[in-house]
């Protein structure tokens, strides 16, 4: 017995169905690319929150700020409180005995600082050392107190203003001539790409990054740092 169709394709009840099918996969499309869009939108608004809150200063670095600004005091630089807030947030986070990692430079090795005002103290100084050596360029200082004060002679004697290009050629230069003689970890991919893994080509910017909270979160006029903006 031949089966018989429900509608017949002239009907008005199939050309009906037909479009209502149709409308409903445009309906459906429809959704599922706003959903698309939205869920795209959230995951877009999760990392931009995650970079935000990765720029806050840490309790513990915020805690740091009274002997941060009592060593400042000395050298007359209690308006770079918030840099040395930020430097520190990315040395340690404010964590350990050495929230300044300042060792190396107290020392000549790393972990001989087991008392954080020691650190402060000493990594305070560093920087105050370096930033007059640098002639107030705050940049400079910062890389110099990543890699070291050779830092500044070799800037001076390619134009005297630091520049990412200058530490990451500084960077390979250290690297090629120390490492038959010591170990070293890259700290970043781009270094381990440039066979530039002395020190941290990046670690200027790495600081600068928690600046802005650190202002906020310090009372200290920003009169000088406008070297920061270069």
């Amino acid at each position: 017995m031949p089966k018989r169709k429900l509608f017949r394709k002239s009907s008005l009840a199939y050309r009906f169905t037909r479009s209502c099918l149709k409308t409903l996969a445009v309906v459906a499309g429809m959704f599922i690319c706003f959903a698309g869009l939205f869920l795209l939108y959230e995951n877009h608004q999760d990392r931009q929150d995650t970079t935000e809150s990765d720029k806050q200063l840490s309790e513990e670095v915020i805690e740091y700020k009274p002997l941060v600004q009592k060593y400042l005091k000395q050298y007359e630089l209690e308006e770079y409180t918030g840099v040395i807030l930020a430097l520190m947030m990315q040395e340690s986070g404010g964590r350990g005995t050495d929230p300044m990692q300042a060792s190396e430079s107290y020392c000549g090795e790393r972990g001989c600082i087991e008392d954080p005002e020691t650190s402060i103290k000493q990594g305070v100084a560093y920087f105050a050392a370096t930033l007059d050596e640098a002639d107030g360029d705050v940049k400079l200082a910062l890389q110099s107190y990543n890699f070291g004060r050779g830092f500044i002679g070799y800037v001076k004697d390619r134009g005297g203003e630091y520049s990412e290009d200058l530490a990451v050629n500084y960077s390979k230069k250290m690297y090629e001539k120390l490492k038959s003689t010591i170990e070293f970890r890259c700290i970043r991919e781009e270094s381990e790409e440039l066979n530039a893994c002395y020190g941290d080509i990046y670690y200027v910017n790495a600081v600068l990054v928690y600046y802005e909270d650190a202002k906020d979160k310090t009372d200290t006029d920003d009169v000088r740092l406008t070297a920061l903006n270069k």
